[in-house]
């Protein structure tokens, strides 16, 4: 109803300019609605992508440092909700900080003692637990300069100043070397040659860099340098048969994703990779 007193045409341009108000308030709820939703939906996204992420961390004999890197690459391609993170080491050092509570999804030793001794104190998923490689002792020299060895006996030779080979407590290397020196009678007469490190890799090294004449290393570790030579290949029959075992740390807090580590690293595509770096798969049986 018009007013008394109020021109039509005054009510006419006050109803029009009431009716385009509630149109702009209704355009601009509109238009907002859509954008607010946008961005709910992607946080929403983010928080589940990031609530999935998972990291585990694999202690593993230092080895498998080259072979293990590789891997790495091709599993996170394939499963982009899983991060790997590597704890090199000695495989007796790495068994002691599993003891003691050190976080750890995976083990990879590269002697069955040190798993076992972590399966009996009931650490490992004897469930999830599998000789997966197995490897050859070499001796090794430097490149440039080489010292003149072909066999076990030539180590005593006045030309060798130091040898090298890893903690035969801790560095199954270095176990394994001690078991063939012996055998061949020449623990004893090579002590004060002997200079002990605290992995592989470290033996390697000292053989690099001139530090050591010789050196006992894994197969494996002499085709990853190009700065070394095998000088000879140690009589499988002389030591411990080298086993790399693999099992799944009971403590682990992502049981399904270290379970699928577990079996990815049984597969034909893993296996091929280790092949490509020296090691080979155990008989079985």
């Amino acid at each position: 109803m018009i007013k008394r007193g109020m021109k039509p045409g005054v009510w006419l341009i006050l109803a029009a300019f009431v009716l385009m108000l509630a149109g702009c308030g209704s355009d601009s709820g509109s238009a907002a609605d859509p954008k607010l939703a946008d961005s709910g939906a992607a946080a929403e996204t983010s928080n589940r992508e990031t609530a999935q992420q998972v990291e585990l961390t694999i202690s593993a004999a230092a080895s498998m440092t080259d072979a293990l890197q590789e891997i790495q690459q091709a599993y996170e391609a394939e499963h982009a909700n899983v991060k790997l993170n590597f704890n090199f080491g000695a495989s007796g050092a790495l068994q002691q900080q599993i003891e003691q509570g050190a976080p750890a999804d995976l083990f990879l030793s590269a002697a069955v003692k040190n798993m076992k001794a972590l399966e009996d104190k009931q650490l490992i998923d004897s469930s999830h637990e599998k000789d997966l490689l197995a490897n050859e002792l070499v001796a090794v020299v430097n490149a440039k300069k080489p010292a003149q060895v072909s066999g076990m006996e030539d180590l005593k030779g006045t030309g060798l100043k130091k040898i090298a080979i890893g903690i035969p407590e801790s560095v199954p290397a270095g176990n394994y070397a001690k078991e063939a020196l012996t055998n061949a009678k020449l623990w004893d007469t090579l002590q004060p040659k002997l200079v002990q490190a605290k992995d592989v890799r470290q033996v390697l090294q000292y053989v690099e860099t001139g530090n050591a004449d010789a050196g006992f290393v894994y197969k494996t570790d002499a085709l990853t340098s190009n700065q070394v030579k095998v000088a000879f290949t140690v009589d499988p029959s002389a030591y411990t048969p080298i086993v790399y075992p693999v099992g799944v740390v009971k403590a682990t807090k992502h049981s399904q994703e270290a379970v699928d580590l577990y079996e990815y690293l049984q597969t034909d595509s893993a296996l091929d990779i280790f092949k490509k770096y020296g090691f080979s798969v155990p008989q079985q049986g």
